[in-house]
């Protein structure tokens, strides 16, 4: 009876710190998931700024203007209003798209 109650102990000693690693494991790949999310996230706002950014001096081209006419507060207005843009335009983009996967392309 003794015996079977320190084997008993043991396999519950065992199984409890498989659980535990399991628990790690898991908590990890969830981090890992995270921390990739944040990379993809943060890397689509740079390309939304670089776009964003070029579109800005195409219009101060085209206005013979330069970035040094401007203070940096109109700067910053003007470069958030092209960041909005561009953001606009790929969520009507994403959406045109998504009807064509659909079929739906005559509601475009």
């Amino acid at each position: 009876m003794n015996r079977k109650l320190k084997v008993l102990t043991k396999i519950k000693e065992k199984t409890t710190g498989l659980v535990d690693i399991t628990k790690e494991q898991f908590d990890k790949s969830f981090d890992f998931a995270k921390i990739q999310s944040d990379k993809v996230k943060n890397k689509i706002d740079l390309k939304i700024q670089e776009k964003a950014l070029l579109n800005l001096k195409a219009e101060l081209a085209m206005r013979h203007k330069t970035f040094e006419d401007y203070t940096d507060e109109e700067l910053e207005i003007m470069l958030s209003n092209e960041k909005r843009k561009v953001v606009d335009d790929l969520k009507t983009k994403t959406l045109v798209g998504a009807l064509a996967i659909l079929g739906l392309d005559f509601l475009v």
